[in-house]
């Protein structure tokens, strides 16, 4: 069928949040075949849409080429010759707003997220929280769609689809121990469990046999991540070691994936494998645990502080010790075997 209509998405960052955009233009494309997706977000994302079909991505420059108002306007420029019949902004920034102004001045029609701030502020606060499980954020970029007039339904199962491994990458995968990915860091480091309580983790599952995967993050934690691989058995360090498109592409061949509440479990999510994640200050119920994975699976201890943070960057308000280290790394050992036997 050819494809007959063009829908500009906008979602220029977070990574995690354009990782779960992909997931979600995945099943978008498949249930709309006559639609072309014109992906508007930062270069270094473009991995997370490589594959899906009637799909160009078209990069955002905001540091050079498209900074400031004039900047944005030459982005809009260059957006207007694909002639889209609507804009689906699942941002909702100061940038996507310019634009979607740009575009609304001409007629084209525009559709925004409802990101639920007043709910998220509720599930937040202190005082009088309201504890309760939000709309996924998924379900909130797909309601864009849907307020655009496309029928719409997100599966939220994984499609695990294994990717040819990258050739460096081939002997880590030549026995058949189970492949376990670990994602220890965040952008935010209230998101992180406690390093040395991670250390302990890592030791117990190397004791088990599991060949362990040490993903994400610069040069401090890559070196964190070497002593790690030096220290225990069947662990590898792959920071600094492979770009974004040779770690997807491992991932997807993973048995499991550790992570945060961080990009490594949308990464995952992405490329079909089931994630334990560990969760501080933030929680599940705000709407970002990765698409198609289960709250089963979600490792954190009940308090009346949680949630108090919806994106990670307060600190626990749980008391003398906070909620991340409130986490026996035996808890987590046990879940991974828990999914990995079951």
């Amino acid at each position: 069928m050819s494809t007959t209509q063009k829908i500009i998405v906008l979602r220029f960052s977070a990574m995690g949040d354009v990782a779960m955009v992909a997931s979600v233009l995945k099943e978008f494309t498949q249930q709309n075949p006559s639609v072309e997706i014109i992906m508007v977000s930062r270069e270094a994302f473009k991995p997370f849409f490589d594959g899906i079909k009637n799909m160009t991505f078209h990069a955002i420059q905001p540091k050079t080429t498209h900074k400031g108002i004039d900047g944005l306007y030459k982005l809009y420029q260059e957006l207007r010759k694909y002639k889209p019949i609507a804009i689906a902004d699942l941002h909702d920034n100061l940038r996507s707003r310019a634009i979607s102004t740009f575009f609304r001045l001409t007629g084209v029609k525009i559709k925004r997220i409802d990101k639920g701030r007043a709910e998220k502020k509720a599930l937040t606060r202190s005082v009088d929280k309201i504890f309760k499980p939000l709309r996924q954020t998924v379900e909130r970029y797909a309601d864009v769609f849907r307020e655009l007039g496309f029928d719409f339904k997100l599966s939220h199962q994984l499609d695990k689809a294994p990717q040819t491994i990258p050739p460096p990458a081939t002997n880590l995968f030549q026995n058949n121990n189970r492949k376990v990915g670990i994602s220890p860091f965040a952008q935010h480091i209230y998101k992180v469990y406690p390093l040395e309580k991670m250390e302990k983790v890592i030791a117990g599952l190397s004791a088990l046999g599991y060949e362990l995967f040490i993903f994400g993050g610069g040069k401090t934690e890559q070196a964190t991540a070497e002593d790690w691989a030096k220290e225990y058995a069947n662990t590898h360090n792959l920071i600094g070691n492979f770009n974004l498109t040779e770690e997807l592409a491992i991932i997807s061949n993973l048995d499991l994936m550790l992570s945060m509440d961080s990009s490594g479990m949308h990464m995952a999510s992405l490329v079909g494998v089931p994630v334990v994640s560990v969760w501080g200050p933030t929680h599940p119920y705000a709407g970002f645990l990765g698409y198609g994975q289960s709250e089963n699976d979600c490792v954190q201890i009940d308090h009346p502080a949680r949630p108090n943070s919806i994106y990670g960057n307060k600190p626990c308000l749980c008391g003398v010790e906070s909620c991340m280290d409130l986490i026996n790394p035996q808890t987590i050992i046990n879940k991974i075997k828990e999914k990995l036997n079951g």
